[in-house]
């Protein structure tokens, strides 16, 4: 139930943060906003219930600023132009193929081998992406829009690979205000905030579509996209990991894609074709596909110990099976060690740090 409402409220964002960008907010200053309110609300609530939690060692510094930067500054900036170019529903789609480029990543830079399993996964992925895009003919989507949305799917990848392992030392709940943190201080610094223009959030944003006869301040979308659209489903999605397996949560979040595209549909009138649809659909399984061979396979208490005793668990081929990071939680959980069915050892966690999920960019 708290997955399932968190991608509900991922999914209605998507359109809200629509109508803030029609309104005239730019994507970075989009991005800039989500990010910095997200972290003063993580802030204020990690201060109050748990301030031990905020503290930082020197050595984790680079590797939570690169999280934040790949995390949160350039996920939420690309997906913001993604949705502000192409229909929302194809956007989310490319974005979501995250899981093939760490897959990519690993074989093509790390030189490790990927199950052959995974490769068919990757190939039923991009098949449907191929459905989605209409390859064939001319389906008017914008180029940048496209790349957008790839770009964003890259960095997405990087966030997994970065956050399975900084994630092994720290809680879900500090390794995510840390990401929000420095991809605010990142928009800091990049365009400061007395050099951006804020009026426009004084401005009246028509809702579009089937509401267009209605309008609210644009401020009231970005409080929306910053309470509703991302503290309210990312503590759900933490409350969901206390209850379920990290994979769980991510499969279920995986109905984001489908719910967010019928919002655009039922709202801002973002129609797909059936042939559009159907390859959504496709894509859908081909990164459940490339779950499910990252998924461990299943031991009995036994053979548990026993594997304790004796070293890793061992495959039904008789090879050492070397999970990696995290591939796909949905774009908004933080990286679980799920595989992209890639083998390679994963350090032990740090100070018996759980190894579960935060949540991410959305």
């Amino acid at each position: 139930m708290y997955v399932t409402l968190a991608a509900a409220l991922f999914a209605v964002n998507a359109s809200v943060s629509k109508v803030v960008l029609e309104a005239g907010v730019e994507p970075a200053t989009l991005a800039a906003l989500r990010s910095t309110g997200a972290a003063l609300g993580l802030g204020v609530i990690l201060l109050a219930v748990a301030p031990r939690r905020l503290r930082v060692t020197l050595r984790e510094l680079p590797a939570l600023a690169l999280l934040g930067v790949a995390g949160a500054a350039m996920v939420q900036w690309l997906y913001f132009v993604a949705i502000q170019r192409i229909p929302i529903g194809i956007a989310l789609l490319l974005e979501f193929t995250a899981p093939v480029f760490v897959a990519l990543y690993v074989r093509v830079v790390r030189r490790q081998d990927v199950r052959r399993r995974t490769w068919l996964a990757i190939g039923v992925a991009l098949g449907g992406l191929a459905m989605v895009a209409q390859v064939w003919t001319d389906t008017g989507l914008d180029p940048i829009g496209v790349v957008a949305g790839l770009g964003a799917a890259a960095s997405v990848a990087t966030y997994f690979l970065v956050g399975s392992h900084t994630a092994a030392a720290r809680d879900t709940g500090s390794l995510t205000f840390y990401m929000f943190f420095f991809g605010a201080l990142f928009w800091t610094v990049t365009q400061p905030w007395w050099t951006v223009d804020l009026s426009m959030l004084a401005s009246s944003a028509p809702l579009l579509g089937t509401l267009d006869a209605y309008s609210v301040p644009a401020w009231a979308g970005v409080v929306w996209i910053v309470v509703l659209g991302t503290l309210a489903p990312y503590a759900l999605n933490l409350a969901a990991l206390g209850r379920i397996s990290p994979t769980a949560v991510g499969v279920v979040g995986m109905s984001e894609p489908v719910g967010a595209g019928l919002v655009a549909w039922a709202w801002l009138g973002q129609a797909l074709t059936a042939i559009q649809v159907a390859g959504g659909l496709i894509v859908l399984v081909g990164i459940a596909l490339v779950q499910r061979a990252a998924a461990p396979a299943p031991v009995s208490a036994k053979a548990g110990r026993i594997r304790g005793k004796m070293g890793p668990e061992v495959d039904d081929r008789g090879q050492e099976e070397q999970p990696l990071e995290s591939t796909q939680q949905g774009r908004h959980e933080a990286p679980a060690r799920a595989s992209g069915g890639v083998r390679e050892r994963a350090a032990p966690p740090a100070g018996g740090a759980r190894d579960d999920a935060g949540v991410g960019p959305g």
